[in-house]
């Protein structure tokens, strides 16, 4: 079965020499390779304000660069998310990208009463994240608390569902175990998930 996949590199850096940009140059390869039709969006790239207000969240215009990246979210019926993990959570520069998209009468539709009406179901999301301490440590000591909310308050707030995380700590990652994290990125893309 193929599928349509929105690859949204979440890494702030446009200068494209990170693992997270190898790792989402192999998705997307392997996604390609298997049938999958894959389009991808690079947030570092991307022009836009951040939203400082509730009418600028719930009217202002959709700022021009972020069009097709929307459009393509829309288009797609999994989204994989790349960030790294600065601060226990994602960048800001992805999370005001996330808000832009987020809007109403895109992920959710709100009513005068009782919870929004979740727009997004029927998707799937699978979010990849580099940190710099072991994976251990971030998922029992920290609760991987940055992710899980990500996870639930947009994500799955909206009816995405299921929604896989993959954690890669670098604090100890030599060449081969990088190299495995790349085959386990073609992995993914393959099976478009």
């Amino acid at each position: 079965m193929t599928r349509h996949i929105a690859i949204v590199q979440g890494h702030p850096d446009p200068a494209g020499q990170h693992l997270l940009h190898a790792m989402a140059e192999a998705y997307a390869e392997a996604a390609a390779a298997a049938g999958h039709e894959v389009r991808r969006i690079d947030v570092a790239k991307l022009e836009f304000p951040l939203l400082r207000t509730q009418e600028d969240f719930e009217t202002g215009a959709l700022p021009p660069d972020l069009e097709q990246a929307r459009e393509d979210m829309r288009w797609a019926e999994h989204w994989v998310f790349l960030l790294p993990l600065w601060h226990g959570t994602m960048p800001a520069l992805l999370k005001g990208f996330i808000e832009h998209i987020f809007r109403p009468g895109f992920a959710m539709e709100y009513r005068k009463r009782g919870f929004p009406k979740r727009l997004l179901a029927g998707r799937s999301a699978r979010i990849i994240v580099t940190m710099g301490m072991p994976v251990l440590l971030y998922r029992w000591y920290f609760g991987a608390y940055g992710v899980r909310s990500f996870e639930r308050s947009m994500l799955g707030f909206a009816g995405i569902k299921p929604i896989r995380e993959s954690f890669y700590g670098l604090s100890f990652a030599d060449e081969k175990k990088r190299a495995h994290w790349i085959n386990d990125m073609r992995e993914y893309g393959r099976r478009g998930g």
